[in-house]
């Protein structure tokens, strides 16, 4: 007698916790502090492995590269994608926020306190030099992902340097690592939808509870939510669906369907590096993507590709110019588009790490950080959009590449 097995797709089963987890963290919000550790617990799980996936996944796929030239190849057509991608989206932004002006009229009075958020003093050269780590054990402790990706970049390539024995040992090595690593990632995944459950409860307890009424702070600030979730939506859905159409010449709609389960989790999260274990398994297990481009695109876009987080702090810095009735100059809005651009480049795949990075762009401007208080409200609920779109950014770039390299894939 054959038994009957009911089971709901993973991206089904998230979608609806989230539903699950938004109401009762609106109806329910002081018992959410009974449901906060398994969030907690999840997200510490998918940390845990971040450094140790990013460290053997990218030095595996240096390795696997070959040769500078195709080490090169591939570096270049990566970055060059994630910078005219993110660029991109920052026009778009630019030009919505120009043509709708949200900022004018805007509310002065509601305005939330801006707590522990300083001004960035490092310039972008000082940023480049601290790319080098000093102690490599103290970058893979603190976790700094540009330092921890020089260094696997630097160690994958001279693993091609040495004899072929010691070669093939300290590869097989490594990849064997890299797949004790997929397979924890495979065991963490099956428990999402819970995670999803307890993060997404916490995050609408804390609004009620702070007493932001969702719907009061969108109709105060509707313009410049409206203004940035369309910028989003038009990148998301427009401009990087046809990167993957006209650029991968692959099926941009198979390819999000593919990609449901990391987008939903980005969503939720807000962090672009705690997703990333999932965006690895969508884009290399359904997309067929080889895991030498993947290994060297996604966790390279987690850390420098920010097409959200761009978009989002043109909208916000022009935003708050409006609220102030600054005008600025047209020598200024491009000092805002290209320092987007670069700050983007610098903000870490850490929640909330692109309000930190906008004081940059004021600065830039010079602009009063008190402005940041103006968006606070809302800068939680963009948070988990814009995310999305970066990690949807990153896997658009590792289908484009891998289709530009001669792969064959699913899509």
């Amino acid at each position: 007698m054959t038994r009957f097995r009911f089971s709901i797709p993973l991206h089904y089963q998230i979608i609806i916790t989230l539903i699950a987890g938004g109401f009762f963290g609106y109806f329910f919000p002081e018992t959410t502090t009974y449901t906060n550790w398994i969030g907690v617990i999840f997200l510490r799980s998918l940390n845990m492995i971040i450094i140790p996936l990013i460290l053997c996944s990218i030095t595996t796929g240096v390795a696997s590269a070959g040769n500078a030239d195709n080490l090169g190849r591939l570096g270049l057509k990566t970055m060059t994608y994630y910078i005219f991608s993110t660029l991109a989206a920052i026009i778009t932004g630019f030009v919505l926020v120009r043509t709708i002006k949200p900022g004018v009229g805007a509310e002065l009075g509601f305005k939330a306190p801006v707590e522990d958020i300083s001004a960035i003093s490092d310039s972008f050269g000082s940023t480049l030099i601290k790319i080098i780590p000093s102690n490599i054990f103290e970058a893979l402790m603190q976790g700094q992902m540009l330092s921890i990706i020089f260094f696997a970049i630097f160690f994958g390539f001279f693993i091609t340097k040495i004899d072929e024995k010691p070669r093939i040992l300290i590869t097989d090595v490594i990849n064997a690592a890299l797949d004790i690593i997929m397979k924890i990632t495979l065991f963490i995944i099956k428990f999402t939808p819970l995670g999803i459950f307890s993060i997404t409860a916490k995050v609408i307890a804390q609004q009620v509870l702070q007493g932001n009424e969702i719907s009061e702070v969108i109709s105060r600030l509707g313009l410049f939510f409206i203004t940035v979730l369309v910028g989003l939506l038009i990148h998301g859905f427009i401009t990087l669906p046809l990167s993957v159409k006209l650029l991968g010449k692959s099926n941009p709609v198979k390819h999000m369907k593919n990609m449901a389960t990391p987008l939903l989790t980005a969503f939720s999260t807000s962090s672009s590096n705690a997703t990333l274990p999932l965006t690895m398994k969508a884009v290399e297990f359904e997309d067929g993507v080889s895991n030498k481009i993947a290994s060297f695109t996604l966790p390279l876009g987690a850390t420098v590709n920010m097409n959200g987080t761009a978009l989002y702090e043109c909208v916000a810095v022009i935003f708050i110019a409006q609220a102030y009735g600054i005008d600025l100059t047209m020598g200024q809005q491009l000092i805002v588009i290209f320092t987007a651009l670069l700050a983007a480049i610098g903000s870490a795949g850490i929640p909330m790490a692109g309000l930190v990075m906008m004081t940059v762009v004021l600065n830039a401007v010079g602009l009063p950080l008190e402005g940041i208080g103006l968006i606070l409200a809302v800068d939680r609920i963009l948070d988990m959009f814009r995310t999305t779109i970066n990690v949807y950014g990153d896997s658009c770039c590792a289908v484009i590449v891998a289709k530009s390299e001669g792969e064959d894939l699913k899509i």
